[in-house]
């Protein structure tokens, strides 16, 4: 597989610093950046974007609900039209600076609550999948990949959208391939070699073990590192050496 690495970044707001943009932005291929829902604001988005084009790394919108105080992690009871709608907000000001940059929106990845809402309700899978074709067909989706992958494409390509698949290095997946919620124990791996190895093992022999070490055999296009402490960049430079 050729996997790439994504990261949430542009997450700073006004004078409160979220991350460590500057430093991992040269080590990743794939930034999913705020659009000013969760967090970011116009500042911070700009900035995001010239870091992101002069490291030439490919650009995403990383949409969520309209949560600032919640940091876009609580669901939230929205008409499909509603999500179409704020979908389309968030990708109007990203791509606003994404034009003054002379680059562009490459894929959408939702955020928090709104990226396990879609993958658990194919209507608001739908709603998503409407704007993104509303606005440009060329730009793709990032969506968990799961056992179900074929149908989620299926459903992708009735609205001319084409899909990234991701997995997470950190999280446990149970045994049909769903990550394992973080409200259980062991949802999150904290090794940082056994998570490299995993990668390997997934890049090299197409499979990762679940939390009941069953052999599961996923496709991928990418990995999250979502990481905002003081580790982030050596771990990076980590998994990157084992790709």
């Amino acid at each position: 597989m050729n996997i790439k690495l994504n990261c949430d970044m542009g997450e700073s707001f006004g004078i409160w610093k979220m991350g460590y943009d500057e430093e991992i932005m040269p080590l990743i291929d794939m930034a999913n950046l705020a659009c000013g829902y969760h967090a970011s604001d116009a500042l911070n988005m700009n900035k995001s974007v010239a870091l992101a084009k002069k490291y030439n790394v490919t650009i995403g919108a990383h949409p969520s609900y309209q949560d600032l105080v919640g940091f876009g992690r609580r669901s939230m009871v929205c008409s499909l039209e509603e999500i179409k709608s704020i979908i389309l907000y968030q990708l109007g000001a990203l791509n606003a600076f994404c034009k003054l940059h002379g680059t562009a929106i490459s894929y959408v990845k939702p955020h928090g609550a709104l990226y396990n809402d879609m993958m658990k309700d194919e209507n608001i899978l739908k709603a998503i999948l409407s704007a993104i074709s509303s606005f440009d067909k060329n730009i793709k989706l990032m969506i968990l990949s799961t056992p179900n992958n074929e149908a989620n494409k299926h459903t992708a390509l009735l609205y001319g959208i084409n899909l990234i698949l991701e997995i997470y290095a950190n999280r446990n997946y149970n045994n049909n391939g769903i990550l394992v919620s973080k409200a259980m124990p062991n949802s999150v791996i904290h090794d940082e070699l056994e998570m490299a190895q995993r990668i390997v093992t997934l890049k090299d022999r197409g499979y990762i073990e679940s939390i009941n070490k069953e052999k599961l055999f996923i496709e991928a296009n990418t990995i999250c590192v979502d990481w905002n402490n003081e580790n982030a960049v050596e771990f990076i430079k980590l998994l990157k050496k084992a790709l």
